[in-house]
Protein backbone atom coordinates (compact mmCIF):
# COMPACT_ATOMS: atom_id res chain seq x y z
CA UNK A 1 0.00 0.00 0.00
CA UNK A 2 2.87 2.38 0.76
CA UNK A 3 4.15 2.17 -2.82
CA UNK A 4 0.67 2.82 -4.22
CA UNK A 5 0.14 5.95 -2.08
CA UNK A 6 3.67 7.15 -2.76
CA UNK A 7 3.18 6.56 -6.48
CA UNK A 8 -0.10 8.46 -6.41
CA UNK A 9 1.55 11.40 -4.61
CA UNK A 10 4.42 11.51 -7.12
CA UNK A 11 1.93 11.36 -10.02
CA UNK A 12 -0.17 14.19 -8.57
CA UNK A 13 2.93 16.32 -7.97
CA UNK A 14 3.99 15.74 -11.59
CA UNK A 15 0.56 16.74 -12.90
CA UNK A 16 0.63 19.90 -10.77
CA UNK A 17 4.14 20.74 -12.00
CA UNK A 18 3.22 20.19 -15.65
CA UNK A 19 0.10 22.32 -15.24
CA UNK A 20 2.18 25.12 -13.72
CA UNK A 21 4.84 24.86 -16.43
CA UNK A 22 2.16 24.97 -19.11
CA UNK A 23 0.64 28.06 -17.49
CA UNK A 24 -2.57 26.39 -16.33
CA UNK A 25 -2.01 27.53 -12.73
CA UNK A 26 0.24 30.49 -13.43
CA UNK A 27 -0.81 33.66 -11.64
CA UNK A 28 -0.93 36.95 -13.51
CA UNK A 29 1.28 39.31 -11.50
CA UNK A 30 1.68 43.02 -12.25
CA UNK A 31 3.86 45.50 -10.36
CA UNK A 32 2.16 48.91 -10.59
CA UNK A 33 3.35 52.49 -10.09
CA UNK A 34 1.02 55.22 -11.27
CA UNK A 35 2.95 58.17 -9.83
CA UNK A 36 -0.41 59.70 -8.89
CA UNK A 37 0.15 59.49 -5.13
CA UNK A 38 3.84 58.76 -4.52
CA UNK A 39 6.73 59.43 -6.87
CA UNK A 40 7.22 56.37 -9.11
CA UNK A 41 10.98 56.50 -8.43
CA UNK A 42 10.62 55.03 -4.92
CA UNK A 43 12.10 51.53 -4.44
CA UNK A 44 8.76 49.72 -4.04
CA UNK A 45 5.57 49.22 -5.99
CA UNK A 46 2.54 51.36 -5.24
CA UNK A 47 0.47 48.21 -5.75
CA UNK A 48 0.85 44.64 -6.91
CA UNK A 49 -2.01 42.93 -8.73
CA UNK A 50 -2.20 39.14 -8.54
CA UNK A 51 -5.05 38.03 -10.80
CA UNK A 52 -8.01 40.06 -9.46
CA UNK A 53 -6.48 40.90 -6.07
CA UNK A 54 -4.74 44.24 -5.55
CA UNK A 55 -2.22 44.65 -2.71
CA UNK A 56 -1.56 48.31 -1.89
CA UNK A 57 1.64 49.44 -0.24
CA UNK A 58 1.16 51.43 2.93
CA UNK A 59 -0.13 54.95 2.38
CA UNK A 60 0.51 57.98 4.56
CA UNK A 61 -1.01 61.45 4.38
CA UNK A 62 1.27 63.00 1.77
CA UNK A 63 0.22 65.59 -0.77
CA UNK A 64 -0.11 63.63 -4.04
CA UNK A 65 3.09 63.56 -6.07
CA UNK A 66 5.24 64.69 -3.16
CA UNK A 67 6.91 63.31 -0.08
CA UNK A 68 5.41 66.04 2.15
CA UNK A 69 2.78 65.30 4.77
CA UNK A 70 -0.29 67.50 4.72
CA UNK A 71 -0.44 70.02 7.57
CA UNK A 72 -3.07 69.70 10.28
CA UNK A 73 -2.00 66.71 12.36
CA UNK A 74 -3.79 63.40 12.75
CA UNK A 75 -7.18 64.34 11.32
CA UNK A 76 -5.76 65.90 8.17
CA UNK A 77 -3.28 63.05 7.68
CA UNK A 78 -5.98 60.40 8.20
CA UNK A 79 -8.21 62.06 5.61
CA UNK A 80 -5.35 62.43 3.10
CA UNK A 81 -4.24 58.84 3.70
CA UNK A 82 -7.73 57.59 2.85
CA UNK A 83 -7.88 59.87 -0.21
CA UNK A 84 -4.52 58.51 -1.35
CA UNK A 85 -5.87 54.97 -0.98
CA UNK A 86 -8.97 55.93 -2.98
CA UNK A 87 -6.79 57.46 -5.72
CA UNK A 88 -4.49 54.46 -5.90
CA UNK A 89 -7.44 52.08 -6.11
CA UNK A 90 -9.17 54.14 -8.81
CA UNK A 91 -6.12 54.48 -11.04
CA UNK A 92 -5.86 50.67 -11.07
CA UNK A 93 -9.57 50.09 -11.70
CA UNK A 94 -10.77 49.41 -8.14
CA UNK A 95 -12.87 51.32 -5.62
CA UNK A 96 -13.24 51.59 -1.86
CA UNK A 97 -16.03 49.00 -2.13
CA UNK A 98 -13.44 46.47 -3.34
CA UNK A 99 -11.37 46.69 -0.15
CA UNK A 100 -11.40 43.46 1.83
CA UNK A 101 -8.57 44.06 4.33
CA UNK A 102 -6.78 47.05 5.86
CA UNK A 103 -3.95 47.28 8.35
CA UNK A 104 -3.71 50.54 10.27
CA UNK A 105 -0.52 51.69 11.96
CA UNK A 106 -0.82 54.59 14.37
CA UNK A 107 2.11 56.54 15.80
CA UNK A 108 0.03 56.96 18.95
CA UNK A 109 -2.82 54.61 19.85
CA UNK A 110 -4.58 57.51 21.57
CA UNK A 111 -5.40 58.65 17.99
CA UNK A 112 -7.56 55.53 17.51
CA UNK A 113 -10.90 57.38 17.86
CA UNK A 114 -9.80 60.31 15.69
CA UNK A 115 -8.72 57.90 12.97
CA UNK A 116 -11.97 55.92 13.19
CA UNK A 117 -14.01 59.11 12.82
CA UNK A 118 -12.37 59.71 9.42
CA UNK A 119 -12.11 56.04 8.35
CA UNK A 120 -15.82 55.28 8.76
CA UNK A 121 -16.79 58.08 6.33
CA UNK A 122 -15.11 56.19 3.45
CA UNK A 123 -17.42 53.16 3.62
CA UNK A 124 -21.16 52.74 3.13
CA UNK A 125 -22.39 49.15 3.09
CA UNK A 126 -19.49 47.26 4.63
CA UNK A 127 -16.16 47.64 6.33
CA UNK A 128 -13.06 45.67 5.33
CA UNK A 129 -11.51 43.29 7.85
CA UNK A 130 -9.00 45.33 9.80
CA UNK A 131 -6.16 45.29 12.28
CA UNK A 132 -4.61 48.27 13.99
CA UNK A 133 -1.52 48.67 16.09
CA UNK A 134 0.77 51.28 17.50
CA UNK A 135 4.00 51.75 15.58
CA UNK A 136 7.08 53.73 16.43
CA UNK A 137 8.70 55.62 13.57
CA UNK A 138 6.29 55.60 10.62
CA UNK A 139 7.58 56.83 7.25
CA UNK A 140 8.10 60.61 7.09
CA UNK A 141 7.11 60.79 10.79
CA UNK A 142 3.49 60.29 9.77
CA UNK A 143 0.78 59.93 12.43
CA UNK A 144 -0.93 57.10 10.49
CA UNK A 145 -0.14 54.59 7.74
CA UNK A 146 -2.69 52.24 6.15
CA UNK A 147 -2.07 49.30 3.84
CA UNK A 148 -4.92 47.52 2.10
CA UNK A 149 -5.97 44.57 -0.03
CA UNK A 150 -8.74 44.85 -2.61
CA UNK A 151 -10.38 42.06 -4.59
CA UNK A 152 -13.04 41.64 -7.23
Amino acid sequence: MYRTVAGLIVTLMFIALVGTVNGADRKRIEFLNSGRVLPASLPFSEAVRVDDTLYLSGQVGVKPGTMQLVPGGMTAQARQTMENIRTSLAVHGYSMNDLIRCTVMLADMSDWNAFNDIYRTYFKDHYPARSAFGAHGLALNARVEVECVAAR
